[in-house]
């Protein structure tokens, strides 16, 4: 079956359109996606702006026009941390599903990490024994740890790089003091329940999804999209911890300039540097091997795997 997937994140919304069938792995089909920005259309109550909202709906719109035209039989669609932790959440859904019949389902950030586990754990397989996944994304951090398919341990931090880098460099690059207060709120709240993963001790596989971590590790000269997903990716902590440096003082054309890096997200670079330097340090982790599968995966597979039980 032909099935559309909408994610509204914190950065993006993306429709992946994609062909499913029980025990065959999602095949891309089709993708279209907008830097909705949502976690900086947010007013000083944090409520989603009018103009956030025209935004989403309007994106909202179009991409169901898009799986329409795809062929898609369902589209399965949801908001993660931007639109969870706006309040007017409930204001911006009855909005978006009145003007676009599109309704959006809010997902909780410990269903983000299970999901977003369960695709990794799909992707690498039983082989890679028991895995701890992170995620960075526009509005939260998801951990998660396991050895089967559902995740022992699963939270979610507020700790995205759109939410950072609007509370903390909102008047552009920062100071030394400014970051050296920000890497010691991240590792603080990192830190605070870390021991929901350490106490199983290390993982036989540490993984990273998702954008903010697939440009690190590019920035570390891990192989390029051009490589296909089956090329090895690995972010490793000590280049990355080099690099941080040099991060803090490049304006936004020369962060725009290095490989992975989008235009629209050079301002996020530097908070998802330090949130990915204390994931690697806290956990004891030399490095992360980057997963090309992460939520949106994760949903499609959960969806595929209730349609074989229900059938």
């Amino acid at each position: 079956m032909r099935l559309g997937v909408l994610d509204i994140g914190s950065n993006t919304g993306h429709l992946l359109v994609v062909d499913a069938a029980g025990g065959a792995a999602p095949l891309p089909a089709s993708s279209y996606k907008e830097p909705l920005r949502l976690a900086e259309h947010l007013d000083a109550s944090g409520a989603v702006t009018p103009a956030g909202i025209d935004a989403l709906a309007a994106f909202a719109q179009q991409a169901k026009v898009v799986a329409e035209d795809k062929g898609c039989e369902d589209m399965l669609a949801f908001a993660t941390s931007a639109v969870r932790d706006a309040s007017n959440s409930d204001a911006v859904l009855a909005e978006v599903e009145g003007r676009t019949g599109v309704p959006l389902t809010v997902l909780s950030g410990e269903d983000e990490a299970r999901l977003t586990f369960l695709s990794v754990r799909r992707w690498f397989g039983w082989s890679a024994g028991r895995l701890a996944v992170f995620d960075i994304g526009g509005g939260s951090l998801e951990i998660a740890g396991g050895a089967n398919e559902a995740p022992d341990v699963a939270w979610s931090l507020p700790l995205g790089a759109a939410r950072l880098s609007r509370a903390w460099f909102a008047d552009g690059v920062p100071d030394e003091d400014r970051v050296r207060d920000l890497r010691r709120t991240i590792r603080a709240e990192i830190a605070r329940d870390a021991g929901n993963l350490l106490r199983a001790g290390a993982p036989d596989k540490a993984v990273a999804t998702s954008k903010t971590f697939r440009s690190l590790a590019r920035i570390c000269g891990a192989p390029g999209s051009s490589e296909g997903p089956l090329a090895p990716r690995v972010l490793p902590a000590a280049e990355l911890r080099e690099w941080i440096p040099k991060l803090m003082v490049m304006d936004h054309e020369a962060l725009a300039a290095l490989p992975g890096v989008s235009p629209s997200r050079t301002h996020q670079v530097v908070p998802g540097a330090l949130v990915a330097d204390a994931v690697m340090d806290i956990f004891g982790l030399e490095g992360l091997e980057i997963c090309p599968w992460a939520l949106r995966e994760g949903v499609i597979l959960e969806r595929l795997d209730q349609l074989s039980v229900l059938g």
